[in-house]
């Protein structure tokens, strides 16, 4: 059972609250009901959706919003397929208007996604910071996807930024968190004279271990979606995924050994017989 301290320890975003760590996207699952069945064996109480109309409607005329409990849910809506700011907030208005209208609690706030390219995925970090600015300016709680680099991370927060989720490696690739040594840096920038504020690892995401390693980093979250969505067995995955995600955290707040050269004897060898 865990302890009283781990069942207080709580993901805080902006004005959101959540009990687990993991924001589970809604792409790129073979049906609609298996999304939904995934989406609750993961345990996520945050779900990520892409609110271009031709994202949220599928060549059958199904809605996707029609299979997502939006009272069980946060939505999280995303910008994604942009590649421009103002694109970007374009599209995040949209979101707001659409999850008022369903009395989400998610209208308040967005995931921002402002591509470089097609081929790479990665952001566009200019274009990134000024959408960042302009959406904040309208009231809007920011979630802002970025690269691994620690100086942009921490112009997004000055910005005013409700989270920075620098990519553990490109959008789908499922390599896991490529350059951890540039996600502690982003940590420490980030979290310097603030260590409450919210740092998620965001994209690439390929298995249970690379959600261990990332949360072992110290990061407060990880979002996936293709890690789940592409598995063999997305049901098992998504259940790999929670567990993964609650225990790296326990593992980072238990504090792990320092690495040493040599061994160090388990039992002590003074007083032997």
């Amino acid at each position: 059972m865990p302890s009283e301290a781990a069942a207080e320890d709580v993901l805080r975003i902006g004005s959101h609250q959540f009990s687990s760590r993991l924001i589970v996207g809604t792409g790129k699952y073979s049906s609609y009901e298996l999304m939904r069945e995934a989406l609750a064996t993961s345990g996520t109480e945050c779900i990520t959706v892409a609110v271009r109309r031709e994202r949220l409607i599928d060549a059958a005329g199904k809605n996707l919003l029609d299979y997502i409990d939006t009272r069980r849910y946060t939505i999280l809506p995303n910008t994604a397929g942009c590649f421009t700011a103002d694109d970007a907030v374009r599209v995040a208005r949209l979101g707001r208007e659409i999850l008022s209208q369903l009395g989400n609690p998610g209208a308040d706030w967005v995931k921002l996604e402002v591509l470089g390219d097609t081929k790479t995925l990665l952001p566009d970090p200019m274009a990134t910071l000024q959408a960042t600015e302009q959406l904040v300016a309208e009231d809007f709680q920011v979630l802002v996807y970025t690269g691994d680099d620690p100086v942009v991370a921490r112009r997004l927060k000055q910005a005013g930024a409700a989270s920075v989720m620098p990519a553990g490696s490109p959008i789908g690739s499922g390599q896991g968190v490529l350059n951890p040594n540039a996600i502690r840096i982003c940590l420490e920038y980030l979290k310097e004279g603030d260590p409450q504020y919210p740092v998620i690892v965001d994209a690439g995401v390929g298995t249970a271990s690379d959600v261990t390693v990332a949360m072992e980093l110290g990061v407060d979250g990880v979002l996936l979606n293709t890690g789940i969505a592409h598995a063999k067995d997305p049901l098992r995955m998504a259940q790999a995924m929670r567990l993964a995600a609650e225990s790296g955290r326990l593992a980072f707040l238990a504090g792990r050994i320092p690495k040493k050269l040599y061994a160090t004897a388990s039992s002590p060898l003074e007083g032997r017989i």
